[in-house]
């Protein structure tokens, strides 16, 4: 039997490298409301917990005053961007290729609905998955863990069948809670800001895509 009936990844940061375009529509923001640009590695620490709370810490580090305008704006240039220099990053389409005969695989990410989905048709991710989640959807945005938690039931398997693959603690948490495997994507941006102390051992760990297939079937 396979180790896990269910795959779950996050988005940035584990199935695609989007740190650039993120970056670029943070700075066009900012540059159209008279602020400096901010270094990649700045806007990579402000990622994993959706746009609007990006805009927000964006906006603050800019020492700019934060509003709903702000992210619709965001939102507009992100979406203008797509798919930009985002790419999947190297080895992850021969993982899914290799992963789908052992498991259903889902997406669950913090990234409005909207561009997920854009992203995912323009890379050619689409027809791995099973089920999509954005974090504008019906579900709080992790590390809430009802998003996860509705994948395994709609998947019709257990928790200790399921594995949520991410790189930032969000995605750690958002597994401890919903009581999934948690498989850390150390490949991925969001491994800036990971914080080492949430773990508690038993986790995988991942250093490039290719370890993924070994990991997890």
């Amino acid at each position: 039997m396979p180790r896990f009936r269910l795959i779950v990844f996050d988005l940035d940061g584990t199935l695609i490298d989007s740190i650039g375009d993120l970056a670029t529509a943070v700075n066009l923001l900012l540059g159209e409301r008279g602020a400096a640009p901010l270094r990649v590695p700045q806007v990579a620490a402000m990622v994993g917990e959706g746009a609007r709370l990006l805009v927000g810490r964006a906006m603050a580090a800019a020492g700019l005053a934060d509003d709903e305008a702000a992210l619709l704006r965001f939102l507009e240039i992100y979406e203008g961007l797509l798919p930009g220099d985002t790419r999947p990053y190297a080895g992850i389409l021969e993982a899914l290729e290799a992963l789908r005969p052992h498991a259903r695989l889902a997406v669950l990410s913090n990234k409005p609905t909207a561009a997920s989905l854009t992203l995912l048709d323009a890379l050619g991710l689409t027809p791995f998955f099973a089920a999509v989640i954005g974090g504008d959807g019906a579900f709080p945005r992790k590390p809430a863990p009802d998003g996860l938690r509705h994948l395994v039931a709609e998947a019709g398997v257990s928790p200790s069948e399921t594995v949520l693959v991410g790189d930032s603690t969000i995605d750690l948490l958002t597994s401890q809670a919903a009581g999934t495997a948690a498989c850390i994507a150390r490949y991925g941006f969001g491994q800036v800001t990971f914080d080492g102390s949430r773990l508690r051992g038993g986790e995988l760990f991942a250093d490039t895509p290719h370890d993924l297939v070994r990991l997890l079937t």
